[in-house]
């Protein structure tokens, strides 16, 4: 996919989900993956001709493993013009050596977004766009039904009121193949995660199924994703109208 089709998907979902307001201080989370680098390429260039203007930094949470090399995200970052923090924390040693996590996600996940959040008004942003596809909408919604009996997935915009930041979804509209696609079209330099854990999750499963369901019925995630925007959750629902 090209860099053009990205904007064009990314403005869409900003635009259609009112994602962005005048001169607001915008982070991205970056994790290193393939995800948070092309939101990063894709917010960064959007604001040279957004007609809202914003500004952009770039965050990490470093959650403390030896072997994180986060060099070619630093030269990214220089490259697009765009501030990068790392944030330190004792985050793996906490879950994997003191605590011995046998299911280490949900708690890394509540401390590295606390943590995140942290930093954000630490360098006072009131917004940060995490980098959740179209993938990890529909992938949500499946394990909530089964995992938790509920229809439900992560809002396009969400407010925390506690922290007084607002979360945005960017990249709403993009296949996951699309960014694959785009990695490799532009030799993005993608970190791997360190984390042990990684590749053997619940969502993996969730991915590995739903890619299953895809093969044997094409087109069945488009249907799902298309559910969810007509009304299924109303913080989805778009009026054509209006």
């Amino acid at each position: 996919m090209k860099l053009q089709q990205v904007l064009s998907l990314t403005r869409k979902a900003i635009d259609d989900y009112h994602m962005i307001n005048q001169n607001d201080k915008i982070a991205v989370g970056i994790s290193g993956g393939k995800d948070s680098l092309t939101l990063l390429y894709a917010l960064s260039n959007l604001r040279r001709f957004y007609p809202i203007p914003f500004e952009l930094v770039a965050v990490t949470v470093d959650l403390g493993f030896d072997n994180l090399n986060l060099t070619k995200i630093q030269e990214l970052c220089l490259e697009l013009n765009v501030d990068y923090h790392i944030v330190k924390t004792d985050i793996a040693k906490i879950i994997f050596e003191d605590r011995k996590e046998s299911n280490p996600c949900s708690l890394c996940a509540k401390m590295r977004k606390g943590a995140l959040n942290d930093a954000m008004k630490e360098i006072k942003c009131n917004k940060i766009a995490y980098a959740h596809h179209k993938d990890d909408v529909v992938e949500t919604m499946l394990m909530s039904l089964i995992y938790e009996g509920r229809i439900h997935t992560f809002n396009p915009v969400t407010y925390l009121d506690r922290m007084d930041l607002t979360v945005i979804r960017p990249l709403i509209y993009m296949n996951e193949a699309d960014v694959i696609g785009f990695v490799h079209k532009y030799d993005v330099p993608v970190v791997k995660s360190p984390c042990p854990a990684d590749g053997h999750t619940k969502r993996e499963y969730i991915k590995q199924l739903l890619r299953n369901i895809n093969l044997e019925n094409p087109g069945v995630k488009e249907r799902m994703f298309t559910a969810i925007r007509s009304g299924v959750l109303k913080e989805w629902y778009i009026d054509a109208e209006k």
